[in-house]
Protein backbone atom coordinates (compact mmCIF):
# COMPACT_ATOMS: atom_id res chain seq x y z
CA UNK A 1 0.00 0.00 0.00
CA UNK A 2 1.06 3.80 -0.37
CA UNK A 3 0.39 6.89 0.81
CA UNK A 4 -1.74 9.86 -1.14
CA UNK A 5 1.74 11.40 -0.67
CA UNK A 6 3.51 8.36 -2.02
CA UNK A 7 1.70 7.98 -5.37
CA UNK A 8 1.98 11.97 -5.80
CA UNK A 9 5.35 11.82 -5.50
CA UNK A 10 5.84 8.63 -7.81
CA UNK A 11 3.58 9.81 -10.30
CA UNK A 12 3.92 13.46 -10.61
CA UNK A 13 0.73 14.29 -9.77
CA UNK A 14 -0.44 16.13 -6.78
CA UNK A 15 -2.05 15.75 -3.76
CA UNK A 16 -4.58 18.08 -4.51
CA UNK A 17 -5.60 16.77 -7.98
CA UNK A 18 -5.39 13.01 -5.92
CA UNK A 19 -7.78 13.73 -3.75
CA UNK A 20 -9.73 15.84 -6.13
CA UNK A 21 -9.74 12.27 -7.61
CA UNK A 22 -11.23 10.76 -5.05
CA UNK A 23 -14.25 13.16 -4.59
CA UNK A 24 -15.61 12.45 -8.21
CA UNK A 25 -15.22 8.71 -8.34
CA UNK A 26 -12.46 8.50 -10.99
CA UNK A 27 -10.04 7.08 -8.96
CA UNK A 28 -10.57 6.22 -5.19
CA UNK A 29 -8.04 4.59 -2.50
CA UNK A 30 -8.18 1.14 -1.65
CA UNK A 31 -8.94 1.65 1.84
CA UNK A 32 -8.65 4.63 4.34
CA UNK A 33 -7.02 4.58 7.83
CA UNK A 34 -8.57 5.73 10.94
CA UNK A 35 -7.09 8.61 10.68
CA UNK A 36 -8.40 9.47 7.37
CA UNK A 37 -4.90 8.91 5.43
CA UNK A 38 -5.80 7.52 1.80
CA UNK A 39 -4.22 4.13 1.29
CA UNK A 40 -3.32 2.83 -2.74
CA UNK A 41 -2.66 -0.93 -3.24
CA UNK A 42 -1.16 -1.51 -7.45
CA UNK A 43 -5.28 -2.03 -8.88
CA UNK A 44 -5.14 1.45 -7.54
CA UNK A 45 -1.98 2.56 -9.24
CA UNK A 46 -3.20 0.31 -12.32
CA UNK A 47 -5.85 2.77 -12.82
CA UNK A 48 -3.87 5.47 -12.33
CA UNK A 49 -1.96 4.49 -15.01
CA UNK A 50 -4.70 4.51 -17.16
CA UNK A 51 -6.28 7.68 -16.08
CA UNK A 52 -2.72 9.55 -16.75
CA UNK A 53 -2.39 8.22 -20.20
CA UNK A 54 -5.68 9.17 -21.65
CA UNK A 55 -4.79 12.44 -19.56
CA UNK A 56 -1.82 12.69 -22.72
CA UNK A 57 -4.82 12.09 -25.28
CA UNK A 58 -6.53 14.93 -23.93
CA UNK A 59 -9.51 13.39 -22.59
CA UNK A 60 -11.64 15.39 -20.17
CA UNK A 61 -12.05 13.57 -16.69
CA UNK A 62 -15.77 12.49 -17.16
CA UNK A 63 -15.34 10.73 -20.59
CA UNK A 64 -12.00 9.35 -18.92
CA UNK A 65 -14.10 8.07 -16.07
CA UNK A 66 -17.16 6.89 -18.47
CA UNK A 67 -14.68 5.00 -20.64
CA UNK A 68 -12.35 3.33 -17.30
CA UNK A 69 -15.74 2.05 -15.75
CA UNK A 70 -17.12 0.92 -19.24
CA UNK A 71 -16.99 -3.07 -18.71
CA UNK A 72 -15.80 -3.44 -22.19
CA UNK A 73 -12.90 -1.24 -21.70
CA UNK A 74 -9.78 -2.20 -23.50
CA UNK A 75 -6.56 -1.74 -21.61
CA UNK A 76 -4.25 -2.93 -24.31
CA UNK A 77 -5.99 -0.83 -26.87
CA UNK A 78 -5.45 2.11 -24.52
CA UNK A 79 -1.72 0.95 -24.00
CA UNK A 80 -1.20 0.67 -27.86
CA UNK A 81 -2.43 4.47 -28.32
CA UNK A 82 -0.36 5.57 -25.96
CA UNK A 83 2.73 3.58 -26.96
CA UNK A 84 2.19 4.92 -30.52
CA UNK A 85 1.90 8.94 -29.20
CA UNK A 86 4.88 8.48 -27.44
CA UNK A 87 6.83 7.37 -30.34
CA UNK A 88 5.80 10.64 -31.93
CA UNK A 89 6.79 12.59 -29.27
CA UNK A 90 9.85 11.03 -28.84
CA UNK A 91 10.62 11.83 -32.47
CA UNK A 92 9.62 15.14 -32.51
CA UNK A 93 11.72 15.73 -29.63
CA UNK A 94 14.55 14.16 -31.43
CA UNK A 95 14.14 16.59 -34.51
CA UNK A 96 14.13 19.50 -32.31
CA UNK A 97 17.41 18.53 -30.79
CA UNK A 98 18.76 17.71 -34.00
CA UNK A 99 17.53 20.75 -35.82
CA UNK A 100 19.09 22.52 -32.75
CA UNK A 101 22.66 21.05 -32.98
CA UNK A 102 22.84 22.01 -36.33
CA UNK A 103 22.67 25.83 -35.38
CA UNK A 104 25.12 25.26 -33.23
CA UNK A 105 27.16 23.73 -35.11
CA UNK A 106 26.93 25.67 -38.49
CA UNK A 107 24.81 28.63 -37.63
CA UNK A 108 21.40 29.68 -38.69
CA UNK A 109 21.42 29.64 -42.38
CA UNK A 110 17.86 29.28 -43.13
CA UNK A 111 14.74 29.76 -40.94
CA UNK A 112 12.86 25.98 -40.48
CA UNK A 113 9.53 26.58 -38.56
CA UNK A 114 8.02 23.59 -39.64
CA UNK A 115 10.66 21.32 -37.36
CA UNK A 116 8.22 22.65 -34.45
CA UNK A 117 4.83 21.76 -36.14
CA UNK A 118 3.04 19.11 -34.24
CA UNK A 119 -0.39 18.84 -36.35
CA UNK A 120 0.30 15.13 -37.04
CA UNK A 121 0.23 14.54 -33.16
CA UNK A 122 -2.70 16.26 -32.86
CA UNK A 123 -4.02 14.48 -35.57
CA UNK A 124 -3.25 11.45 -33.72
CA UNK A 125 -4.82 12.40 -31.18
CA UNK A 126 -8.27 13.68 -32.19
CA UNK A 127 -8.40 10.05 -33.69
CA UNK A 128 -7.50 8.30 -30.93
CA UNK A 129 -10.35 10.32 -29.01
CA UNK A 130 -12.88 9.92 -31.81
CA UNK A 131 -12.15 6.02 -32.38
CA UNK A 132 -13.16 5.59 -28.61
CA UNK A 133 -15.91 8.02 -28.54
CA UNK A 134 -17.79 6.78 -31.56
CA UNK A 135 -19.12 3.50 -30.55
CA UNK A 136 -22.61 3.11 -29.55
CA UNK A 137 -22.08 1.80 -26.29
CA UNK A 138 -20.15 3.81 -25.28
CA UNK A 139 -22.80 6.50 -26.14
CA UNK A 140 -25.21 4.40 -24.35
CA UNK A 141 -22.99 4.23 -21.67
CA UNK A 142 -22.57 7.76 -21.39
CA UNK A 143 -26.09 8.23 -21.46
CA UNK A 144 -27.04 6.12 -18.36
CA UNK A 145 -23.97 7.32 -16.39
CA UNK A 146 -25.28 10.71 -16.53
CA UNK A 147 -26.02 12.51 -13.53
CA UNK A 148 -25.27 9.46 -11.97
CA UNK A 149 -23.96 10.74 -8.19
CA UNK A 150 -20.65 8.78 -6.53
CA UNK A 151 -22.62 6.74 -4.41
CA UNK A 152 -25.13 5.68 -7.25
CA UNK A 153 -22.12 4.90 -9.19
CA UNK A 154 -20.89 2.93 -5.83
CA UNK A 155 -24.39 1.32 -5.60
CA UNK A 156 -24.32 -0.13 -9.07
CA UNK A 157 -20.26 -1.22 -9.03
CA UNK A 158 -21.53 -2.95 -5.26
CA UNK A 159 -24.31 -5.25 -7.41
CA UNK A 160 -22.10 -5.92 -10.20
CA UNK A 161 -20.26 -7.27 -7.60
CA UNK A 162 -22.21 -9.84 -6.33
CA UNK A 163 -23.29 -10.77 -9.74
CA UNK A 164 -19.95 -12.21 -9.52
CA UNK A 165 -20.39 -13.11 -6.12
CA UNK A 166 -23.04 -15.52 -7.44
CA UNK A 167 -20.65 -17.05 -9.80
CA UNK A 168 -18.03 -17.69 -7.27
CA UNK A 169 -20.33 -19.84 -5.08
CA UNK A 170 -21.19 -22.28 -8.09
CA UNK A 171 -16.88 -22.55 -8.77
CA UNK A 172 -17.39 -26.21 -8.27
CA UNK A 173 -20.27 -26.33 -10.74
CA UNK A 174 -20.29 -27.60 -14.69
CA UNK A 175 -20.34 -24.25 -16.37
CA UNK A 176 -22.63 -25.40 -18.93
CA UNK A 177 -25.70 -26.41 -15.77
CA UNK A 178 -28.51 -24.42 -16.18
CA UNK A 179 -28.12 -23.05 -12.88
CA UNK A 180 -24.66 -21.78 -14.06
CA UNK A 181 -25.74 -20.35 -17.35
CA UNK A 182 -28.80 -18.61 -15.81
CA UNK A 183 -26.25 -16.59 -14.05
CA UNK A 184 -25.01 -15.60 -17.01
CA UNK A 185 -28.24 -14.40 -18.29
CA UNK A 186 -28.34 -12.20 -15.03
CA UNK A 187 -24.64 -10.72 -15.71
CA UNK A 188 -25.76 -10.10 -19.39
CA UNK A 189 -29.28 -8.28 -18.45
CA UNK A 190 -27.27 -6.63 -15.35
CA UNK A 191 -24.81 -5.20 -17.85
CA UNK A 192 -27.49 -3.99 -20.25
CA UNK A 193 -29.36 -2.38 -17.68
CA UNK A 194 -26.76 -0.19 -15.91
CA UNK A 195 -24.28 -0.31 -18.76
CA UNK A 196 -25.11 -0.57 -22.57
CA UNK A 197 -27.02 -3.26 -24.71
CA UNK A 198 -24.52 -6.53 -24.00
CA UNK A 199 -25.00 -8.15 -27.36
CA UNK A 200 -23.39 -11.47 -27.47
CA UNK A 201 -20.42 -10.24 -29.12
CA UNK A 202 -19.81 -8.06 -26.52
CA UNK A 203 -20.16 -10.63 -23.70
CA UNK A 204 -17.85 -12.67 -25.77
CA UNK A 205 -15.53 -10.00 -25.34
CA UNK A 206 -16.02 -9.39 -21.80
CA UNK A 207 -15.49 -13.22 -20.85
CA UNK A 208 -12.37 -12.89 -22.38
CA UNK A 209 -11.24 -9.55 -20.21
CA UNK A 210 -12.60 -11.57 -17.65
CA UNK A 211 -9.77 -14.38 -17.66
CA UNK A 212 -7.42 -12.07 -19.03
CA UNK A 213 -5.35 -11.58 -16.11
CA UNK A 214 -5.65 -7.50 -15.45
CA UNK A 215 -8.11 -5.58 -13.29
CA UNK A 216 -10.70 -7.35 -14.22
CA UNK A 217 -9.26 -10.97 -13.02
CA UNK A 218 -8.14 -8.87 -10.10
CA UNK A 219 -10.85 -7.74 -9.04
CA UNK A 220 -13.75 -10.26 -9.14
CA UNK A 221 -11.39 -12.68 -7.20
CA UNK A 222 -11.11 -10.25 -5.07
CA UNK A 223 -14.76 -10.04 -4.56
CA UNK A 224 -15.82 -12.97 -5.25
CA UNK A 225 -13.37 -16.12 -4.75
CA UNK A 226 -9.53 -16.94 -6.60
CA UNK A 227 -10.71 -18.61 -9.82
CA UNK A 228 -14.00 -17.03 -10.09
CA UNK A 229 -13.12 -14.45 -13.11
CA UNK A 230 -11.77 -17.41 -15.23
CA UNK A 231 -15.23 -19.81 -14.56
CA UNK A 232 -17.23 -16.62 -15.78
CA UNK A 233 -15.15 -16.48 -18.89
CA UNK A 234 -15.83 -20.52 -18.94
CA UNK A 235 -19.41 -19.63 -18.12
CA UNK A 236 -19.84 -16.54 -20.49
CA UNK A 237 -17.86 -19.09 -23.64
CA UNK A 238 -20.62 -21.75 -23.29
CA UNK A 239 -23.55 -19.52 -22.85
CA UNK A 240 -22.36 -17.35 -26.57
CA UNK A 241 -21.82 -21.20 -28.07
CA UNK A 242 -25.32 -21.83 -27.53
CA UNK A 243 -27.09 -18.92 -27.82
Amino acid sequence: MMTVSQVSELAGVSVRTLQYYDKIGLLEPSSVTEAGYRLYDDTALERLEQILLFRELEFPLKDIQAILDSPGFDREKALSQQIKLLEMKRQHLDDIISFARGIKLIGVRAVDLSIFNTSKIEEYKAKAREEWGDTDAYREYSEKSQGRSPEDEASINERFMNVFAAFGQMRNEPADSDKVQAQVGVLKDFITENFYTCTNEILSSLGTAYASGGEFTENIDKAAGKGTASFTAAAIAVYCKNN
